[in-house]
């Protein structure tokens, strides 16, 4: 018996660029992310660019999650080893769950592309009320392979086994009476 053939379902995505130095105009990580994620025919919900503060980082991600028009956060910047990439640091501060796996996917898919030189991503995903939050590198290279190597499935609904998008509604199961 084969599987009914379900329906793509849009997902509501926030763009984040952390960058001391970038403005939109000079964003080539999240305009590769922006127009990957409009070309799958998602909704680019909403795009910002923020300097390297893990306050500010945060900040705006506990503000992206407490929207209901938002599903999705992926930023790009700050997942180095530098004094001042501090992205990790800020999504670790907003999770709940951690997706440890995100990290040592992004790893292997960067391998193949980039050697042992992708031992230096901090790449990570998570979940927090709701919302998936993602951390890209800061190349629109990074942007590329984690989106189209990883994100555009599993924010795909007809993505089999499994996906990111068949399991939103149970991501606040827990917050539910019993």
């Amino acid at each position: 018996m084969s599987e009914a053939v379900k329906d793509f379902v849009p997902v509501r995505i926030a763009v984040l660029t952390v960058s001391d130095s970038r403005s939109l105009a000079e964003d080539r990580s999240g305009d590769t992310l922006a127009a990957r994620i409009e070309a799958a025919g998602h909704v680019l919900a909403d795009r910002r660019i923020l300097p390297d503060e893990r306050d500010l980082i945060a900040d705006q991600l506990n503000g992206w999650c407490d929207d209901p028009g938002i599903d999705v956060v992926i930023s790009t910047g700050g997942t180095g080893l530098t004094g001042r990439d501090v992205t990790v640091e800020a999504h670790r501060d907003v999770y709940e769950k951690e997706i440890d796996a995100f990290g040592t996917v992004f790893t292997i898919v960067s391998m193949q592309k980039i050697g042992t030189s992708a031992v230096q991503s901090r790449a990570c995903g998570g979940v927090a009320r709701g919302t998936y939050l993602f951390a890209l590198p800061g190349s629109p290279g990074a942007c590329k392979d984690g989106w189209d190597e990883i994100l555009a499935p599993q924010l795909d609904y007809r993505h089999r086994p499994c996906n990111f998008v068949e399991i939103f509604p149970r991501l606040e199961e827990h917050r539910r009476r019993k």
